[in-house]
């Protein structure tokens, strides 16, 4: 059993490496001023989409996608959507590091929803670890200094949006296939950015001042040679990152991983720093500190 839970531990930093890096091409991208975020991701969902079905085909076979679950399998997908959009819509206004270490604040939303959506009991210490947590978050946004940006905020809802998707997927997961989820999940990522991009394209608004709303309602362009590759590889990246992580959960006790999905953070200041000269700033890297530090207490405060 240590043996798989080794491998499981690699599995997971490893699809935590490979999503890490589709950060920082759609930060890239955002910074382009050409393209919008609904532009990258449909070419990302579409590149997935074949790679995803064959996972589909492998692991439960294709009937599995006509699921008696569907219309939940749908809202996890739109919770999905909505927190991945606004992930997303967080990386031109703020530093990569800063964006990532915001959205780790995952656990302690989890911990927190556990209580009245899944009946689960969080003890004493899992709540200190909430609080804590949550004192990482002030640290990092630095509220009333004048240096407080707003896009901060979209980094916190997609982690409240991402910890609601994982308490579904702890009960839909006991009979459903992760690739299956995983599909849905792709295809109303495809849906909700088309529906957005014709919403943008019937209203004529393609510019904003800040530069979130912006990369949300450009308009779309034909991408060079390299971009569309780019925002392709993403796919890629999508489906190896997919098979990688639920391979990790899949061989290894959960507790036995989790707490490697914090290897993220180590990775959004080194990308920020080689590809865009990103330098985190000391209430950066102090408040990640007491998040991850929060974030692994509360972990194992919920389990007792």
């Amino acid at each position: 059993m240590q043996n798989r839970n080794a491998l499981g531990i690699v599995y997971l930093c490893l699809g935590v490496l490979v999503f890490s890096l589709q950060d920082a091409i759609i930060k890239f991208i955002s910074l382009t001023g050409s393209y919008p975020v609904t532009q990258a991701v449909s070419i990302r969902s579409l590149v997935a989409i074949p790679l995803l079905f064959v996972m589909v085909c492998f692991e439960a076979g294709p009937r599995a996608l006509l699921s008696a679950n569907a219309k939940w399998l749908l809202l996890r997908a739109l919770i999905l959507f909505i927190s991945y959009t606004t992930y997303y819509l967080a990386f031109p206004a703020l530093p990569l590091a800063d964006a990532v270490a915001l959205f780790f604040v995952v656990p302690m939303f989890v911990t927190a929803l556990a209580v009245p959506f899944l009946g689960e009991r969080a003890g004493l210490i899992a709540w200190v670890a909430v609080l804590v947590g949550f004192g990482g978050v002030l640290v990092m946004l630095q509220p009333g200094s004048g240096v407080f940006e707003p896009a901060a905020l979209l980094s916190l809802l997609s982690a409240l949006m991402y910890a609601s998707a994982m308490l579904m997927t702890r009960k839909l997961g006991v009979g459903e296939a992760a690739s299956v989820m995983s599909f849905y999940q792709n295809t109303v990522v495809l849906v909700g950015a088309l529906a957005i991009a014709g919403a943008s394209y019937g209203t004529g608004i393609h510019t904003a001042s800040h530069p979130s709303v912006a990369f949300l309602v450009r308009a779309w362009e034909m991408p060079s040679l390299r971009d569309f590759l780019l925002m392709g590889f993403c796919g890629v990246v999508a489906a190896i990152g997919m098979l990688f992580l639920s391979q990790a959960y899949r061989i290894a006790r959960a507790s036995s991983v989790t707490a490697f999905e914090y290897t993220g953070i180590l990775w959004a200041p080194l990308w920020g720093f080689l590809f865009f000269a990103e330098v985190p700033r000391l209430t950066t890297l102090a408040g990640a500190a007491l998040v991850v530090g929060a974030g692994l207490v509360a972990l194992r405060g919920s389990k007792g």
